[in-house]
């Protein structure tokens, strides 16, 4: 199957710059590998999370994100996640990082996954969670977002691997990686519009919906009444949103 023109085609332009991998969140993500020696990255971007220490195969539809890939990265296929070009078993383990929610066929994707590879490991969330927890959702934007973010809710995603664990990942408070909520201690990054265009769920949200919770969000920012709201938060590392770290067996 051949890809088509993707969504990242026309919302990646400069997305690396952005979307750097946080430390705290790979050494978790490669401890949930195991001892796998063969990795197959799943809508694997430019490459973020990646281990170094493994043979890694990454399977791409964007040409953008794909030539954002690095000098001396690991190859890269472009195709889909519904039909990956591989042989039953090619791999010790696949992974799965922030992308399920843009994929045209979830339940395909995560049987394609089960079909190459013993052990998956994927990045997603727990949708209400989500919601409850992270104050720019709750209070300024009043929605998670799109229907397909509740389709890559963790729980859905758990019940389709075999002998899933989930565990949670908080995002630390000086997160390197630019993804929706990396920012929950530093709201004003929220008003850069450079930040807002790497976090899928912001540059496809209706404007009609965002200017409004912006400016909200600007003014509160301007007059302190954000620190004054949430003053718990500045006392925190790290903080639980909702992030999941799914690993099927």
């Amino acid at each position: 199957m051949r890809p088509q023109r993707h969504l990242y085609d026309q919302i990646g332009v400069g997305y690396a710059g952005m979307r750097s991998p946080d430390p705290r969140w790979a050494a978790h993500i490669e401890h949930a590998l195991g001892d796998a020696a063969t990795v197959l990255n799943v809508g694997a971007g430019t490459g973020s999370y990646e281990p170094s220490d493994r043979r890694v195969v990454a399977l791409e539809p964007s040409l953008e994100m794909i030539s954002q890939r690095t000098v001396g990265a690991s190859p890269v296929v472009r195709g889909v996640s519904g039909a990956l070009p591989f042989r039953d078993g090619a791999f010790d383990a696949t992974m799965a990082v922030l992308t399920a929610h843009h994929w045209p066929n979830i339940a395909a994707g995560i049987a394609e996954m089960r079909r190459v590879s013993a052990r998956q490991v994927i990045v997603s969330w727990d949708v209400e969670a989500f919601a409850e927890r992270f104050w720019f959702t709750r209070d300024y934007l009043r929605s998670v977002g799109p229907e397909e973010h509740r389709l890559a809710d963790a729980a859905s995603l758990a019940a389709q691997l075999e002998h899933a664990v989930v565990r949670p990942l908080p995002v630390p408070h000086d997160c390197a990686d630019g993804f929706f909520a990396a920012y929950w201690r530093r709201p004003e990054a929220y008003l850069d519009p450079a930040v807002r265009a790497s976090i899928s769920g912001l540059a496809l949200r209706d404007p009609r919906v965002l200017e409004p919770a912006l400016a909200r969000l600007e003014r509160d920012v301007r007059t302190g009444e954000w620190k004054r709201r949430y003053v718990e938060l500045l006392a925190l590392d790290a903080l639980d949103v909702g992030y999941r770290l799914i690993i099927g067996n």
